[in-house]
């Protein structure tokens, strides 16, 4: 897929790489990034788990303490994958605290009361395993990736972390550097790396969706250890959580270590916040200029959109692969190829629990005006506002989301968190057999609807990435 806009973390920072400007966009694939980490058998080794078509068996049930279990069994290699999926990310922040949920994905790798700083990767590698962690607006995920005989001590460091994490003063220091450092690497000194933090704050006006969730350093920094501490005592209790474990595992036997490590972790003792604010309509187009350390211009465009999970979702979804999924896409066969007006051009929708966002970007090749680049953007949008799509183009496309979605059930790691995704999101951890539907039963008259219903002038908006030099000069804005 020609596309180098990375949502990378599920969410907690979202880069654009720069492109040479002599050549075409580097294919790439966040998902494999997210998983490098570990010893190298092992990742090998989930890397060459089976892809297998036929419906994923599982198995559901509660503790006590209000954790949601779920287990999936594979035996075809020796691995296993133990993740715990919480169910806070940025939007559960306070306006005056804002990136603590990613500050926890951080954090939580400390150690706890038994496992001392900096061991608990250590404990992970040195025993053959992989480990990472995310976050993004809605959640916050940790996994590890390891030999099926070590099953026990994989429940054993999530309930470390869930029970009594480490939080102290050292560990919040070390972690507001690291921090730090990720967002000046990933935001702060990346061409074009402030896209997604400065469209959320254009788009939204109440909605916690405005700060991505990297959040404010500022704010970190203001933070006390006591607020740090609450946040965990708020978050991170079993009533908000689903472990979820893939591959193989005896069911029985992993239901009794499950309860042996869970079961006396006490449950919260307060409700959830769940923020209740809704983004308004839009109803005028919110336009701004950026200007960046770059070379060549972008235009970036973001269009309001329904929650995941609704039946519009999906049509939009499919209008995104039409318009820039892949090499054969509409805007990279028409701007970047016959056109030549743009080096990279892509859509795609950012997906979240409440509304979302339809985002656009394209960068400018040498010389292009960006008043005519978004002129070109506009008019592969108006295209399948007017016109319906051709079968050929539908057929093809959801053959290509088919073929995706059965690559993200390929490993067991990517069905542990699929199948808590959807328990989490929709109530329904067996989505993960039968989503597929509802986009083949997206039409050509839904992808013309869902165009002129969303992707409308006054419910977008457009951000001109230009270079610093040209700041204060004539360059082309819009209007």
């Amino acid at each position: 897929m020609k596309r180098t806009l990375w949502l990378l973390a599920a969410g907690a920072c979202l880069y654009i790489q720069a492109p040479a400007q002599s050549k075409k966009a580097v294919k790439a694939s966040p998902a494999e990034a997210a998983v490098k980490a570990g010893a190298t058998n092992a990742a090998k080794a989930s890397t060459a788990a089976p892809a297998n078509t036929a419906r994923i068996k599982f198995t559901e049930f509660d503790l006590p303490n209000g954790l949601h279990v779920i287990l999936h069994q594979d035996n075809s290699t020796p691995l296993v994958a133990v993740t715990m999926m919480y169910h806070v990310g940025s939007k559960n922040e306070q306006t005056t605290r804002t990136g603590f949920a990613h500050f926890f994905e951080h954090l939580l790798f400390e150690g706890s009361d038994n496992i001392k700083r900096g061991e608990y990767m250590k404990i992970v590698k040195g025993n053959g395993g992989q480990l990472n962690a995310n976050t993004s607006q809605d959640r916050t995920f940790y996994y590890e990736v390891m030999p099926s005989n070590k099953l026990e001590l994989g429940l054993y460091l999530e309930s470390e972390r869930l029970l009594h994490a480490k939080i102290d003063q050292k560990g919040v220091e070390t972690q507001r550097e690291v921090v730090k450092e990720e967002k000046r690497q990933r935001i702060d000194n990346q061409p074009y790396g402030s896209i997604f933090t400065e469209v959320l704050k254009h788009a939204y006006t109440v909605s916690p969706y405005q700060w991505a969730p990297i959040g404010s350093l500022e704010h970190l920094n203001a933070a006390t250890i006591d607020e740090f501490r609450q946040f965990y005592k708020d978050f991170y209790v079993p009533n908000n959580a689903i472990l979820s474990i893939a591959g193989d595992i005896e069911p029985a036997q992993a239901k009794a270590l499950v309860t042996k490590y869970f079961a006396e972790i006490p449950k919260g003792t307060k409700a959830i916040y769940r923020p209740t604010v809704k983004e308004p309509a839009q109803t005028k187009e919110v336009r701004d200029t950026i200007y960046d350390n770059i070379t060549l211009p972008a235009v970036v465009q973001a269009y309001h959109i329904p929650a995941q999970g609704t039946a519009d979702s999906y049509a939009v979804e499919v209008l995104q692969t039409i318009l820039a999924g892949g090499e054969s896409s509409r805007m990279n066969k028409e701007i970047v190829d016959k056109q030549q007006k743009a080096v990279q051009s892509a859509a795609f929708p950012v997906a979240n629990e409440d509304a979302g966002l339809f985002l656009t970007y394209s960068i400018a090749n040498q010389g292009v005006n960006p008043k005519d680049l978004e002129a070109a953007v506009n008019t592969e949008i108006d295209r399948v506002k007017k016109d319906l799509v051709t079968d050929a183009e539908l057929t093809k496309v959801k053959n290509q989301i088919e073929t995706n979605f059965v690559s993200q059930n390929a490993r067991i790691f990517g069905i542990a968190e699929n199948l808590a995704n959807y328990k989490m999101y929709y109530g329904d951890a067996n989505l993960i057999n039968t989503e597929i539907d509802r986009y083949n039963k997206v039409t050509k008259e839904d992808l013309r609807r869902v165009a002129n219903q969303y992707l409308r002038p006054e419910n977008r908006v457009v951000l001109y990435y230009l270079p610093k030099a040209a700041e204060g000069k004539d360059t082309g804005k819009g209007k």
